[in-house]
């Protein structure tokens, strides 16, 4: 197989880049394999719990602990879970699919016929979760059409067995060790 290269030069000299098609974009990287967590908390405004579903997350650092994901600009439940005091990330399991559609969506009551209880941080914890990470906003960063969150852990746990929620190519599966 041939890979293209894209190398262009403008009168000037200086190198261009073409211009990335969005939908090429998520098909090519949509063949990269994600685990899915939710991350949730509860809003200090209402008392309420609210949570979204995140494909971006990953360790950072392990002194100090940091974890980070990426959440969309346009995303209506990252100012209420901003302003919680604690994040917790859920790591969900293969038969959570439906758990991470709910909280892909907008808007809506994303704990309705949930069962959950809270961390020692005092986030929902979500039952059937493989693990569970209680983490504080440490910064926030630009990053295009989201924002990077950096978070530092404050604590976490093995919370259930079973196999993870895996995204590839736009549909959620399973991984068996």
């Amino acid at each position: 197989m041939s890979i293209p290269v894209a190398r262009r030069v403008g009168h000037d000299g200086a190198r261009r880049i073409p211009a990335v098609n969005p939908q090429h974009f998520r098909n090519v990287l949509g063949r990269y394999a994600t685990g899915v967590v939710a991350v949730t908390a509860i809003d200090p405004r209402t008392g309420e719990p609210g949570g979204l579903a995140v494909n971006s997350f990953t360790s950072v650092s392990l002194d100090p602990p940091l974890v980070s994901f990426c959440v969309s600009e346009t995303s209506t439940s990252w100012p209420r879970l901003r302003a919680a005091e604690t994040l917790c990330v859920n790591v969900l399991a293969d038969h959570q699919g439906e758990v991470c559609e709910r909280f892909a969506a907008k808007g809506g009551d994303k704990f309705s016929g949930l069962s959950w209880a809270l961390s020692p941080g005092g986030a929902p914890v979500l039952d059937g979760a493989l693990a569970w990470i209680d983490c504080t906003v440490d910064k926030e960063h630009p990053a295009g059409d989201h924002v990077i969150v950096v978070a530092r852990v404050t604590g976490l746990d093995r919370y259930d067995d079973g196999g993870p929620l895996v995204f590839f190519r736009g549909a959620y599966g399973s991984f068996t060790p």
